[in-house]
């Protein structure tokens, strides 16, 4: 898909980026690192590029004031083979969500790709949950695509997971994760539970992420699935975290519903969206989170969703 783009706005902001991918109307991208603009003083601009045109795209990022972007899907893998290079975690990961500059030593601009959906998944434990729940205990992850490859590199780097159970209705995705993830060196341990019966041999988990988006089961393989996060939800006596990274069109997903009834500590996807997020003005403002507004970025995005309900 072509678009023809102009962006009048550019010349208005001192500073612009962009968020590319398809379809994006629903992100919550623009309004977060706006909230954190306004309130640092900054005269910048995310401006949403809904866009399938790579080429347009790596046009765009040429101009002068490009500060940076935020790269959704379809582009989060394709993008990497356009960059100068990639961070630990982008390269770790073989998916980049955030495309930031830096310069080289003739003063040459780079173009760096870096993945934050880690730090998104590692910071919304950190901050809503106490460690001694998850740590040095086996975690679970509910999906196969590359959100789940990003929750497997966050327990293993950070969450100090031992094992780290892999459960999805699609047996070769789950294969296809295991395998990437060996090959970046963080494939230890990862089990592909596939049963209820073998489900209810293992030991319960104290995090969870589930990547999966909130539609109720209707498949065999999908209803296998369910079952089995039931069995680790429902049986298991240890109640940890888990983290319900789907948020759109509401935070609060069947998944977390059964969750918080067996007793599991809820941790909302726009948690992971708002930790993520902030870790791109880390890049692009060169402000440690620390020194970005949080609070205030919660309360906006607080006040979207609530807005949303109504």
């Amino acid at each position: 898909m072509s678009t023809e783009f102009t962006l009048p706005e550019v010349s208005q902001v001192e500073r612009h980026g962009y968020l590319f991918g398809h379809p994006i109307a629903h992100s919550m991208s623009p309004l977060l690192h706006q909230t954190v603009y306004n309130n640092l003083g900054l005269k910048w601009s995310q401006f949403p590029l809904d866009s399938t045109d790579m080429n347009l795209f790596l046009q765009l990022i040429k101009h002068p004031q490009f500060y940076g972007a935020a790269v959704t899907m379809p582009h989060k893998v394709a993008i990497s083979q356009h960059l100068d290079g990639l961070t630990p975690e982008g390269a770790a990961v073989g998916a980049v969500n955030t495309i930031f500059l830096k310069e080289d030593v003739t003063g040459k601009r780079l173009f760096m790709g870096t993945n934050t959906d880690v730090i998104g998944i590692r910071d919304s434990f950190a901050y809503n949950a106490n460690p001694e729940s998850y740590h040095n205990r086996p975690a679970l992850v509910v999906g196969g695509g590359g959100a789940a490859r990003s929750a497997v590199y966050a327990l293993r780097t950070w969450m100090k997971a031992t094992d780290i159970y892999l459960v999805n209705r699609d047996a070769a995705e789950v294969r296809a994760v295991i395998e990437y993830c060996a090959t970046q060196g963080y494939g230890d341990g990862l089990i592909h539970v596939a049963t209820v019966a073998q489900a209810e041999k293992l030991e319960g988990v104290g995090a969870i992420v589930s990547c999966v988006p909130d539609f109720a089961p209707v498949t065999e393989p999908e209803m296998e699935a369910r079952k089995i996060l039931e069995c680790f939800l429902l049986q298991k006596s240890h109640k940890g975290h888990i983290l319900e990274m789907a948020y759109h069109p509401s935070p609060w997903t069947a998944i977390a519903e059964i969750s918080n009834n067996a007793g599991w500590k809820v941790i909302l996807g726009t948690e992971a969206m708002i930790y993520q997020g902030l870790e791109q003005d880390r890049y692009w403002t060169g402000k440690e989170v620390h020194q970005l507004p949080v609070e205030q970025v919660q309360k906006t995005i607080a006040a979207k969703l609530s807005d949303a309900r109504l």
